[in-house]
């Protein structure tokens, strides 16, 4: 189990090295940050020392693969064009900026049809990406698989595939999947994780799963509500997620802590994690 990478969600405010001591303070060694701001479009200058010391520090500690989410503000499947023109030009720089990172993924909520329904939502974010990945050369890309509430997309895992099977170029397309989500959304990942994983593979194909994200979840299984809830706290528990996290089908994939806490939180989830698994 020594290829388990296991992190949280940090800032990058005060830089990408800040960031991975942060990580290493609490036991991670993987991590995932906004690509910029969350709720806006302002984003950094490349720093490139920033970037040499990151991959100095992730090289030393033995970090597995990084995580980069995209600003909830990016909805490629908006009903309004000025919302769709903003989220491709931060798909488009941020893919580029992408390059720069060592073994990074970039990862984001599919988004919203906002009552023009799913297959109109699917193929406005399939347009997108074929715009935007014109090679299979590009980094590793992975749309969210979300709860399915509202007019969400990606709340079932069929959206998801049919989006990645109308992108061309879609070798280093994937998905990230969120533990929390997928029990909202009626996948029980808590008695059927095995299940789970199979009908990924059959839905969407082997090989597709990039990226986990681990959270307890707030409400019930099939829900269709985003609540997460720490670690043991919620309706999935501590046991259920240990499995998941040791799951041989997911060795060497990073996971990442998005529960409702601060740093020294999320240090005891990991190493309660850790404990569990023994690892």
């Amino acid at each position: 189990m020594d290829n388990i990478y296991l992190g949280c969600h940090l800032s990058i405010a005060k830089g990408y090295y800040k960031a991975v001591q942060e990580a290493i303070s609490i036991g991670a060694n993987t991590f995932q940050f906004f690509s910029r701001n969350p709720r806006g479009g302002s984003v950094k200058a490349i720093d490139q020392n920033d970037i040499d010391k990151l991959k100095q520090a992730m090289e030393e500690y033995g970090f597995g693969p990084l995580l980069v989410h995209a600003p909830y503000t990016m909805n490629l499947c908006s009903d309004k064009e000025s919302v769709r023109e903003f989220a491709r030009n931060v798909l488009k720089e941020d893919v580029e900026r992408m390059k720069y990172l060592p073994d990074a993924r970039f990862l984001f909520h599919p988004g919203s049809h906002v009552g023009q329904g799913a297959e109109k939502g699917v193929s406005l974010i399939t347009d997108a990406l074929n715009e935007v990945i014109t090679d299979d050369n590009g980094p590793m890309i992975l749309l969210e698989g979300m709860s399915g509430k509202g007019s969400e997309i990606g709340g079932r895992l069929e959206e998801i595939a049919q989006i990645i099977q109308g992108v061309k170029h879609n070798k280093n397309l994937g998905i990230c999947i969120d533990t929390c989500h997928l029990h909202s959304a009626g996948y029980d990942v808590v008695n059927d994780f095995e299940g789970v994983l199979d009908e990924i593979d059959r839905v969407i194909g082997p090989g597709r799963i990039g990226g986990v994200h681990i959270n307890d979840n707030m409400n019930g299984l099939g829900c269709h509500k985003d609540r997460h809830a720490k670690i043991g706290e919620g309706t999935i528990g501590l046991e259920a997620i240990a499995a998941i996290v040791s799951n041989e089908r997911l060795t060497g994939l990073p996971f990442n802590l998005e529960t409702p806490n601060e740093l020294e939180g999320y240090a005891k989830e990991i190493k309660m994690i850790r404990d569990k698994i023994g690892c």
